[in-house]
């Protein structure tokens, strides 16, 4: 029920009296003075219950019964298949010669206020490799870095530190098994990039896993030709993303926000270093203990090594 911010009552407090007055023997007046409103809004409700019982106590729309001044439906109608030719509102108010106003609330009404609203909304197109190494995902998130506890902890924004500079988690999950590498570096460039490259590599190596492809966005740091070599070197191809839409490296941005909410914003740090310094923790549990919900509540390393298999 949607209670208007400057009303007296509400659906109990009339219940209250009207329980007053028919079974506890107020007046009228009296009741009406207890919930501080007017014995005219008093005896309103009590007839309001003995003509419909409890359900005569709820609040009623003020809409009018009739609105002769109201858009006629075929009108209406006609304003929306006007928006499927591509009309502007202003366009559409002008050939019909009405209002601006008047159009936009009939489109908004109608689900179609914006032009991009008319078209079907595409298809999830959700995909998973079968073998880890088949694909790497790898992304960049911006920091701001620590200098006392921030407004994310104390809800003030007016003490912001600004200024203080910026750090970037390079981050690379595997599409088949989600293990995932992370680092947290000063800089975002060909030379960082293409260290974490090979580190990151090593890091699945280590696990058994031949890398074959990897995947980016099209910032220039991965197609300049240090990232590119590396990639050559390690003969792996390098695709990327399709151009504004970041979806299509769904599974990175997906880690980027869980390291955000459990690692990054989980509590006050004192300084930037003792939030990197909690990083590698938190990754282990990560790819060794924490359930990921596509992967029937297993944890990554158990696509890399199934349970009960002998580990090197």
């Amino acid at each position: 029920m949607n209670i208007h911010s400057r009303a007296r009552t509400c659906a109990q407090s009339r219940a209250l009296l009207v329980h007053r007055v028919l079974r506890e023997g107020w007046s009228s007046r009296q009741a009406a003075t207890a919930a501080g409103v007017s014995p005219r809004t008093a005896f309103k409700w009590l007839r309001r219950y003995r003509e419909e019982g409890p359900s005569g106590l709820r609040d009623r729309s003020s809409r009018p019964t009739s609105q002769p001044t109201a858009t006629p439906l075929e009108r209406r109608k006609f304003i929306v298949s006007l928006r499927y030719y591509r009309m502007t509102g202003a366009q559409i108010a002008r050939s019909m010669g009405m209002p601006r106003s008047t159009v936009a609330r009939i489109l908004g009404r109608s689900n179609v206020g914006q032009i991009k609203q008319l078209k079907p909304a595409e298809p999830v197109v959700r995909y998973e490799m079968r073998v880890p190494g088949q694909l790497l995902h790898i992304d960049v998130k911006k920091l701001g870095k620590i200098r006392g506890v921030g407004h994310r902890i104390t809800g003030d924004r007016r003490s912001r530190a600004r200024g203080v500079g910026w750090e970037y988690v390079h981050v690379c999950i595997d599409d088949a098994s989600r293990l995932a590498y992370v680092e947290v570096l000063e800089a975002e460039n060909a030379q960082t990039s293409t260290a974490f490259l090979h580190r990151a590599l090593a890091f699945f190596a280590r696990h058994g896993v031949r890398v074959r492809k990897v995947m980016t966005d099209n910032a220039r740091v991965y197609s300049g030709k240090l990232f590119q070599a590396a990639c050559q070197r390690y003969r792996i191809r390098h695709v990327t993303t399709r151009p504004y839409r970041p979806c299509t490296n769904g599974k990175a941005e997906r880690l980027i926000q869980t390291l955000l909410r459990e690692w990054a914003y989980v509590r006050a740090y004192s300084s930037s270093r003792r939030r990197t310094e909690a990083l590698p923790k938190w990754l282990r549990y990560y790819n060794h203990r924490r359930p990921h919900g596509s992967l029937n509540d297993r944890p990554p390393i158990d696509r890399i090594h199934p349970p009960g298999e002998q580990r090197a």
